[in-house]
């Protein structure tokens, strides 16, 4: 029997091919580009490692910032509401990160932010008169339009913390890969001071896209951590902190 395969159908196939690796490509490049703390994609590279990230070079209110000349000023409390949730957790080859479920939220001054994730930095990337310190966790938050709001939480050598010895004996050995643990439950109130004055500012995503109009709310106490627990984040990551960035004039305040 022969078959005839008409030029029409010819013409189906190879559009259908080029459609096929069209999709493969746009696939391809929707990835973003990697990036990292040090080598030729470092942070003075991010701006120019894709167009997505321009404003980590070209923005005028990056973070982190160096926190000094706070004006003291009558600011709202901040109202964190969190409530224990299973572990999930990821090392995702900058950092190591919590996801958080729906229902623990920051609110400030009637603002209702939702806790979506926690991660860390060594060492801090926020400074405050000029002084680094050894681990920060930053609590990103977003409110019902997208906008985000971040604590940040110092860490001090002293104490150790049992929730972060509970995060570190549960980080995947496979970076990139999440893993969740729903009969280990963690409560991320326990990585907070007792006090919860602040330093607030305009500021950015500390990571590509380095995107702004991220409002930062830096805690002037202090929690604490073993210098065995230091070790450990360290020997994964010993530097995951951006450079301090240009304040350009921005108003920083603080909680009388």
């Amino acid at each position: 029997m022969i078959f005839r395969i008409s030029r029409g159908f010819v013409l189906a196939l190879c559009i259908a091919g080029s459609l096929a690796m069209s999709g493969q490509i746009a696939a391809r490049n929707s990835q973003p580009p990697h990036w990292s703390y040090s080598g030729d994609q470092d942070p003075e590279h991010w701006g120019n490692l894709d167009p997505a990230y321009s404003t980590c070079s070209l923005g005028k209110t990056q973070s982190p910032i160096n926190i000094t000349g706070a004006v003291p000023a009558d600011l709202p409390k901040l109202e964190q509401d969190y409530v224990s949730a299973p572990l999930a957790i990821i090392d995702n080859g900058h950092s190591v990160q919590i996801n958080y479920p729906v229902g623990s939220q920051l609110v400030v001054d009637g603002h209702a932010y939702t806790l979506k994730q926690f991660h860390f930095h060594h060492p801090s990337e926020e400074h405050i008169d000029g002084k680094a310190y050894p681990l920060v966790a930053h609590l990103v938050h977003a409110d019902a339009d997208g906008h985000l709001a971040v604590v940040a939480v110092l860490f001090d050598l002293g104490a150790p913390n049992p929730l972060i010895d509970t995060l570190w004996k549960n980080i995947p050995s496979e970076k990139g890969k999440a893993q969740s643990l729903p009969d280990v439950k963690i409560d991320v109130a326990d990585l907070l001071p007792a006090s919860r004055g602040y330093y607030t500012f305009a500021g950015s995503l500390t990571t590509p896209p380095c995107s702004e109009g991220v409002a930062w709310y830096v805690l002037k106490a202090h929690s604490t951590i073993s210098k065995e627990q230091l070790a450990a984040f360290a020997k994964l990551y010993p530097l995951n902190a951006r450079p301090i960035q240009p304040t350009d004039g921005r108003e920083i305040k603080e909680s009388k």
